[in-house]
């Protein structure tokens, strides 16, 4: 396409260069000077046909051509016997070839950029990188969201209150020689609202908010996706400072091995250069959020990127009351939340939203002027087992999940496994992933995933299916202890020294558990009320009953 352009203009400043030539040959002053003594003896032989006086030559005409002689050197009184004209003489033939030669170059150069527009919308219509919407430019948006319009998630916020003063005022950073951190990447589960809190950060900061998704970048031509990176940084860069947002980094942040995919990986090179490349104190922040942290490739998640994880669980019991305030007080209704609260475990803020608004429309199909509780029951069931099921527990369900996390979090907090919080809805805890642990350390750990295990037993007489995740974790730390690290009772096991190891563990933490009944009945009653307990809350309990 270049040499074909560059031919083009080749072509066209030759064409002109041999008009200019043809109209200078045609149009130059091709009359012969003479003499004023040549002059006076052609006016003796009456040989002039007439005379042109111009401004500083006067051109003879004769039958034998046109001769041109200096105005000065003549008096005019001596054409008085000729037909004398006065007339711009070769100025005229100048002004009109300059007049020509213009049309003609203005022609060509018009000409040309017509056939340059055609050739770029031709291009743009016929090409994949086009019409997958690079070619859209990159404009930030300004947030009016807040962190009183997100209901909840109060530790988070605490977490970007320091990305919000560091946006309002990086200067004082910069001079204390604070380093603020590059990225921030928040994990969790799907619609638990980590869009929304990224825009509460830009609305907070009142910053430029740029928003990508992580699969925009994903393009069928190399080189697309990490040219839009590319411009995205340059554009947040210029309104600094600014936020970055991108969604759903997995898409693109995937940790490169067999699978070999050149643009996802050129895309991924070019967004790990830019978060190299920009300083500390250039006002840009990236926020990037996803649900499958442990399928990120291992450079973005390292010091100098995406040094701040925050993990943003689905919402407790107050939590959910927030959210649901949040979305009825613009609404008339006759609710009482904190009950909505207790019924919607396993809930997150989109499915809130989307149970509010399902008894708006069910309190319109009834012709009421407000909403109900009758409204908020009736769609309840819809919106867990709808299109969009969500998870929720029976009150037997909550009793038995709350039984099993509670002797999870006694045992964690006797064998000192370290924890934050144990939840209803955590399955298990975080992976033991230090790199040098003790024999001891692991065994205690599998003890506190066997726990719910047999904690169901001692008060059931039978095991429940929430154990799934629990066991696959037994089995893999297992798998550690006695093939990789030869912590068994011999260095190279045998295939009996799985189950003997499993069963014995099983059967001390059985007996542990089986002596600690009125605490984990206690706790089981706190994991209902507050939907989650932290050592604290199990130190007290534990101070209480001993």
């Amino acid at each position: 396409m270049l040499n074909s352009k560059m031919n083009r203009w080749i072509l066209y400043f030759s064409a002109g260069a041999l008009l200019g030539l043809f109209l200078f040959a045609v149009l130059r002053d091709s009359s012969t000077p003479i003499t004023l003594e040549q002059t006076e003896a052609l006016l003796d032989k009456g040989l002039i046909q007439r005379a042109v006086l111009a401004d500083e030559q006067v051109y003879i005409i004769t039958h034998e051509g046109t001769y041109r002689i200096p105005t000065v050197l003549i008096d005019k009184q001596m054409f008085s016997q000729v037909p004398v004209e006065t007339g711009s003489g070769n100025y005229a033939v100048q002004i009109l070839m300059f007049l020509t030669l213009a049309l003609i170059v203005g022609g060509l150069l018009y000409r040309f950029s017509l056939k340059n527009e055609s050739d770029t919308a031709s291009s743009s219509s016929s090409s994949g990188p086009s019409n997958l919407g690079l070619s859209e430019p990159i404009t930030p948006s300004h947030s009016s969201l807040t962190f009183k319009d997100v209901g909840g998630i109060e530790d988070v916020k605490v977490e970007l209150e320091e990305i919000i003063d560091f946006l309002r005022s990086p200067k004082k950073y910069k001079n204390f020689g604070a380093k603020m951190p590059k990225g921030v990447l928040l994990v969790g589960p799907p619609g638990v609202g980590k869009t929304m809190i990224a825009k509460a950060v830009a609305g907070e900061a009142d910053v430029p908010f740029y928003y990508q998704s992580g699969a925009s970048f994903v393009q069928i031509y190399v080189g697309m996706g990490a040219k839009r990176v590319r411009e995205l940084f340059v554009q947040a860069k210029r309104n600094a400072p600014s936020i970055i947002f991108i969604d759903e980094i997995d898409a693109v942040g995937r940790a490169r091995g067999a699978n070999r995919n050149d643009e996802r990986e050129a895309t991924l090179n070019q967004l790990l250069t830019e978060m190299d490349g920009f300083e500390d104190s250039s006002g840009v922040v990236v926020i990037a959020a996803t649900n499958k942290i442990e399928v990120l490739d291992s450079a973005l998640l390292r010091s100098g990127r995406f040094d701040r994880r925050i993990f943003v669980d689905l919402p407790n019991i107050s939590e959910r009351k927030a959210i649901l305030d949040k979305y009825f007080e613009k609404m008339i209704h006759e609710v009482d939340t904190k009950e909505i609260a207790k019924m919607t475990i396993g809930f997150n803020g989109a499915s809130l939203a989307t149970l509010v608004n399902e008894a708006a429309l069910e309190a319109l199909r009834r012709n009421r002027h407000n909403i109900s509780m009758d409204e908020v029951l009736a769609v309840k069931d819809k919106v867990i087992f709808g299109k969009r099921k969500v998870k929720s527990y029976s009150e037997d369900e909550k009793q038995l999940q709350a039984l099993y996390q509670a002797a999870k979090a006694l045992s964690a907090y006797w064998f000192e496994v370290p924890f934050e919080k144990f939840t209803m809805i955590n399955d298990g805890l975080r992976p033991y992933d230090v790199d040098l642990v003790t024999k001891n350390k692991l065994l205690s750990y599998i003890k506190v995933m066997l726990s719910g295990m047999a904690i169901c037993e001692i008060h059931y007489g039978e095991h429940s299916s929430n154990v799934e995740q629990d066991l696959k974790e037994v089995k893999k730390i297992i798998e550690l202890v006695l093939e990789s690290y030869g912590m068994g009772e011999q260095i190279i096991p045998n295939s009996k020294d799985n189950i003997h190891l499993i069963n014995k563990l099983y059967a001390e933490t059985k007996e542990f558990l089986s002596g600690m009944q009125p605490q984990i009945q206690a706790l089981q009653v706190e994991l209902i009320e507050k939907e989650q307990i932290n050592k604290e809350q199990i130190k007290k309990v534990m101070d209480e009953i001993l």
